[in-house]
């Protein structure tokens, strides 16, 4: 269960300003990456039900989304689109997404980040920690966790209208077996991510078409 240990830890040594970030999306087929930031205060009290967002259901990340964003100091949201993960590739992205998260928390003293070992040059070293499995370790990093992937699920959502048949008001563009069989008979669409599993097997078919059918 996620405790403020590492939160405490850091407290101790005057840095009051905590932040824990997390991102979701990485895996998924299609859209974008989506990062939370919630800064954490010494005044800040433990929601004991706040966990790795994947060890809840869908409604208890609603329901704690709103507990948590009336119990942190702050809370932050980023996201990289489609285009910037085919452009910068997918860990570079997340990190954009990451940093605009942290843009919008304003001033803080320290990072707390789920992952391993960043070395993206957009994260200063001396202010910023990883944790490995932080999302199953630190309160702050497993409410990011909430914050990111309540948000992204409503975004999948909303685009599941513009983009139906994909399944991904429940998948969240996630390569399920529905995504992927829908992915076959209704193709690509421009958010699906040209070089992730299935799509990028379904772009080399369909580049083997053009060229079959150029020389024709």
């Amino acid at each position: 269960m996620p405790t403020l240990r590492f939160e405490k830890e850091l407290w101790s040594k005057g840095l009051l300003r905590v932040v824990g970030v997390d991102e979701v999306g990485m895996a998924a087929l299609a859209g974008p990456v989506v990062a939370a930031a919630c800064l954490v205060t010494p005044d800040t009290k433990l929601i004991r039900r706040v966990r790795d967002s994947k060890l809840l259901t869908r409604a208890q990340r609603e329901e704690l989304f709103e507990l948590i964003r009336s119990r942190v100091g702050r809370v932050g949201i980023g996201a990289a689109s489609v285009a910037e993960i085919h452009r910068l590739n997918i860990y570079h992205a997340s990190h954009v997404a990451m940093m605009r998260a942290l843009r919008q928390i304003g001033e803080y003293d320290w990072v707390l980040v789920d992952g391993r070992r960043i070395l993206d040059p957009a994260f200063a070293p001396g202010r910023h920690s990883e944790i490995v499995r932080g999302d199953t370790k630190s309160f702050a990093i497993a409410a990011a966790s909430i914050i990111a992937k309540v948000t992204r699920d409503r975004l999948m959502t909303s685009l599941a209208r513009k983009y139906p048949g994909y399944g991904w008001e429940h998948n969240s563009g996630y390569p399920t077996i529905d995504h992927r069989a829908a992915l076959r008979a209704r193709g690509l669409t421009p958010l699906h991510r040209h070089d992730f599993g299935t799509v990028k097997l379904l772009r080399a078919v369909e580049n083997q078409l053009e060229l079959a059918m150029a020389d024709v």
